[in-house]
């Protein structure tokens, strides 16, 4: 009974304060009222609608980078980055990137793609730099992210191949000559070594390790001057690479001439060391004073190496009394302004 009117109670305790309360209270807020009411913050508007643009932006790419790449999708970056070196007969290690066949078959070393294993394919891990020389050789720049990418999803899904080969399929460029006006950059010179020269002076070439350690495979390799400057920037003739293809030196290279490069392929070279040896960005090297030289040629009246003038001082050693005519070689380290001072001369 007691619990009985305690509920009873309390209900009309309730009802009382609702008819009291004035009837604003009990009637329903006009619609959108509490709206008017409500401030809006700008940077959480702007923060918003950043967030809805990033989504918008990047849920695209993100779809497409999980399609399938197909043969038709590399072609046009095989012809841009990789075809003007690896084409033809003389492409390095027979590696031939010209063609779909060309990429399945390999070099002589074996295949370069592995199906469905990009992390195990020579091919991804030379663009990648994992395995060196880094590729493309006219790199930097190298492949982007982009293009990596395509490469890997190719070699992932199967090789695909995508539209009629016959229509992607890659043709090889003319190497790239400079406009009129315009300097030569490694861009330029790079296809020269990496179709002529590359095949012996590389890691574990044709001659096994690279002769006397000298590499050809990259800008940074060709202008080395751990053992000896082999490039010198602005001067051709003191320049032992140019003495080599010009046969002033011997033997004359490449090793395995005739033919040995053309005129054009080698005063291209000439013009690329005159003009400071530049990088594919066009950025001239640094002159590598007191570099250490070894330069072989026919002595000239005057201490002359061929034209190349040489400075002769009191203390540099001449062995077997060399005259005029005679073929010599000559040791000794490059002045700041590009001379060569001459250490010692020896009749060969």
């Amino acid at each position: 009974m007691r619990l009985g009117k305690s509920l009873w109670l309390e209900k009309r305790s309730i009802a009382m304060r609702l008819s009291s309360a004035p009837e604003t209270r009990r009637q329903a807020a006009p619609v959108g009222a509490g709206f008017a009411q409500v401030r809006i913050s700008l940077p959480l508007v702007l923060l918003l609608l950043g967030f809805i643009a990033a989504l918008l932006s990047v849920a695209p790419t993100s779809r497409a980078e999980t399609v399938d790449a197909t043969y038709a999708d590399l072609a046009p970056i095989l012809t841009r980055r990789c075809v003007m070196c690896h084409s033809g007969e003389a492409a390095p290690l027979g590696l031939r990137l010209d063609s779909l066949a060309g990429v399945l078959k390999g070099s002589q070393r074996g295949p370069v793609v592995r199906a469905g294993d990009p992390a195990a394919s020579e091919l991804i891990r030379r663009i990648k730099g994992a395995s060196q020389p880094r590729m493309p050789m006219t790199g930097p720049p190298f492949l982007s992210d982009r293009e990596i990418s395509l490469f890997e999803r190719w070699i992932a899904a199967g090789f695909k191949e995508g539209a009629d080969v016959a229509t992607v399929t890659p043709a090889a460029p003319q190497p790239a000559r400079p406009a009129p006006g315009e300097p030569v950059t490694y861009l330029h010179v790079a296809p020269i070594f990496a179709t002529r020269c590359a095949k012996c002076h590389s890691d574990n070439g044709q001659m096994g390790r690279a002769p006397e350690g000298y590499r050809l495979v990259s800008y940074a390799s060709t202008l080395s001057t751990a053992d000896r400057v082999r490039v010198v920037p602005g001067n051709p003739a003191a320049s032992e690479m140019v003495r080599r293809i010009r046969g002033q030196a011997r033997p004359r290279m490449p090793f395995d001439g005739p033919p040995f490069l053309s005129e054009e392929e080698i005063r291209l070279i000439e013009d690329w060391i005159e003009q400071g040896g530049r990088n594919s960005e066009g950025e001239p090297a640094a002159l590598p004073a007191g570099g250490r030289l070894r330069l072989h040629g026919t002595l000239a009246n005057g201490w002359r190496l061929d034209r190349l003038q040489l400075t002769v001082t009191g203390t540099t050693r001449v062995d077997r009394a060399p005259r005029p005519g005679d073929y010599v070689q000559v040791r000794g380290r490059l002045g700041s302004d590009g001379s060569v001072h001459a250490e010692r001369i020896r009749r060969r």
